[in-house]
């Protein structure tokens, strides 16, 4: 299918989905990549993993860049050698990244059941319990876990407690624009955050509080 959708979010941000229908094949034909990326995908178990690893080269491409302008740091962190900022997402069919010139963090989740189990280690459920339904449960935690996923990656610091570090400010659905912060270390980081929701998947894209 190609590109997905582009997000301008703002004049240094932007956002690009992949939908990821295409064969491994296709995927990998003209690409190239750096010996170390070969190698972790030659390493790759999964074709799943593979075609979301090769879908992002082609993001890439579509936001100016190839797999030599991309490296990673000792955390697997990606950075791009020009000083911007990029964050990277795969999740199933769909894959993301984020490009700015400011941290940034991006997550892409499917909504599924199995979040309501894993739900107390990343956020109080209690506070859900005014939802109408199950599904609106699901759609909520979904988002949660992706804004922390997001801080997190934008933050890319490791000992970071999705539970007792992060908080992410109640909001309705179709709030464009959500908060969240970060208490660590005595410190507090705020965040403003953004979402959608497309064929059964939620990404959240978050940025420094102004």
């Amino acid at each position: 299918m190609a590109l997905y959708k582009t997000i301008t979010v703002n004049e240094h941000t932007n956002v690009f989905i992949w939908k990821i229908e295409e064969s491994l094949e296709w995927l990998s034909k003209d690409i190239k990549l750096t010996e170390n990326c070969q190698n972790r995908v030659d390493k790759m178990k999964s074709e799943i993993h593979q075609r979301g690893f090769m879908s992002i080269r082609h993001l890439l491409a579509e936001a100016g860049y190839t797999d030599f302008d991309l490296y990673y740091d000792e955390q697997g962190k990606p950075h791009l050698k020009d000083g911007k900022y990029i964050s990277i997402t795969h999740s199933f069919e769909f894959s993301g990244i984020i490009v700015s010139k400011k941290p940034i963090g991006i997550d892409i989740e499917k909504q599924r059941h199995k979040i309501l189990k894993i739900a107390p280690k990343f956020t109080p459920l209690e506070e859900y319990h005014t939802l109408a339904n199950e599904e609106a449960i699901i759609r909520k935690l979904t988002i949660v876990w992706g804004a922390k996923e997001g801080i997190y990656k934008l933050m890319g610091i490791s000992g970071l407690l999705f539970l007792h570090h992060m908080y992410v400010e109640d909001f309705s659905f179709g709030d464009e624009e959500l908060s969240a912060r970060l208490n660590y270390k005595g410190e507090q980081t705020n965040f403003n955050l953004k979402y959608l929701e497309f064929e059964g998947f939620t990404c959240v894209y978050t940025l420094l509080a102004e």
